[in-house]
């Protein structure tokens, strides 16, 4: 495949991601966004809504308007107009700051804990849709959000971030983000998505504190989560920063490799970036002991065991395109290139859904469809592949 071919096939999937999502995803009962459908279109109409999936919407429909590339535009506006204005009326905390992590079909409280994880998405979807509009609400929400996180969240003592709180802002006992995940303070995935957001959010607030918080967060990666003798990142922490797993996330890492760079220059600073250049080749090349004969990249791989969780997913083969490009740009590397190319052979053969749209969760290492898993739902959400998309229109 030739990189013209490819950027025409992407803008393509990109344009029938988005239409998807903007004819089936609406709540036509109760507003907002509908918070679960199957992989045959069924909606399930009473299913609870989640912040991270609504912000995620907000992101997604932004971005996509900032693009600003073809005549279908303004819909994407309503969209992201739509996400915005149910995150403020259902999912903001009136009284104690914040999100809940969930509202109910109707969009009353029904999980009002404040996940870290949710507040950084919503103050990426606020950011992005600020560039949008210049409404000075959804910015003034979003430092909002910055202040809550620093001023809750942020461990003094040993440095980084705690996962999540009650309502009122106490510790609370379950921090899990899922029941997948382990019950542990600190975590890769919250940090990493809180730099990101606080990237989209430098971008349209130049405030000095928040460049320290995202120059802090990088130290945190470089010295307590990347493990500089294979380049993985370690997924769970103690509040020493002791690792609790030895798991690898291959998502993960090649997610890493290109958000943390995208952090070192928004920064400004050379030296950072040189740095950063140099971790996220080494990264890459990390994440790459996942990928397959078929060109697809694994799940995640514990060494304790020696146990692959050998499933594709839909946002692994969604990052690692833009990982593996990135990569690609710095190092002038054709192998790297080849590795995106085959990804996305692999996408539209086995995780493109050609009959309902969009793309399937993922398949088992038999190739067979995660049927039970969702098309739209509290973690399906449009953000990774619409942003592969985006990343790869912009880079090529």
């Amino acid at each position: 495949m030739d990189k013209a071919t490819f950027k025409a096939e992407i803008y393509t999937e990109l344009q029938n991601i988005l239409q998807f999502w903007l004819n089936y995803s609406f709540d036509d009962s109760y507003g907002g966004f509908i918070g679960k459908m199957d992989n045959e279109g069924k909606n399930f109409h009473h299913a609870e809504k989640g912040s991270v999936l609504n912000a995620r919407i907000l992101w997604t429909f932004s971005a996509a308007y900032n693009q600003n590339d073809d005549s279908k535009i303004l819909d994407r506006l309503q969209a992201a107009t739509r996400a915005f204005q149910y995150i403020n009326q259902h999912f903001r905390d009136k009284i104690y700051g914040g999100v809940y992590w969930s509202v109910d079909a109707k969009g009353n409280p029904l999980n009002t804990r404040k996940q870290i994880y949710a507040l950084a998405f919503t103050i990426y979807g606020l950011s992005e849709y600020y560039k949008a509009t210049q409404v000075q609400e959804a910015l003034d929400f979003a430092i909002e959000l910055f202040e809550l996180i620093e001023l809750h969240s942020y461990d003094k003592i040993t440095d980084g971030y705690n996962e999540a709180f009650t309502q009122s802002w106490e510790i609370i006992e379950d921090l899990r983000l899922s029941e997948k995940d382990r019950n542990d303070p600190k975590t890769m995935n919250t940090h990493l998505h809180i730099i990101e957001a606080y990237v989209n959010l430098y971008s349209v607030w130049k405030n000095s504190f928040l460049a320290e918080k995202i120059r802090c967060l990088l130290d945190i990666f470089e010295y307590k989560i990347i493990n500089h003798e294979n380049f993985h990142l370690g997924l769970f922490f103690d509040n020493e920063w002791k690792k609790q797993s030895d798991a690898i996330s291959y998502g993960h890492d090649i997610e890493a490799s290109w958000l943390l760079l995208e952090a070192a220059e928004i920064l400004k600073d050379d030296d950072l970036i040189m740095k950063w250049k140099k971790i996220a080749l080494n990264i890459v090349n990390a994440a790459s002991e996942g990928l397959n004969e078929d060109g697809s990249l694994i799940h995640e791989f514990n060494p304790t065991n020696q146990h692959f969780d050998s499933h594709r997913e839909w946002w692994v083969s969604a990052e690692g395109m833009v990982g593996f490009l990135n990569a690609y740009q710095l190092a002038n590397d054709r192998k790297q290139l080849e590795k995106v190319f085959q990804l996305w052979s692999f996408i539209k053969k086995y995780l493109r859904d050609t009959q309902q749209g969009e793309w399937f969760w993922g398949v088992n290492s038999d190739y067979s469809i995660m049927n039970e898993e969702d098309k739209i739902g509290f973690w399906k959400c449009p953000y990774h592949n619409v942003r592969a998309c985006l990343e790869i229109l912009k880079r090529l």
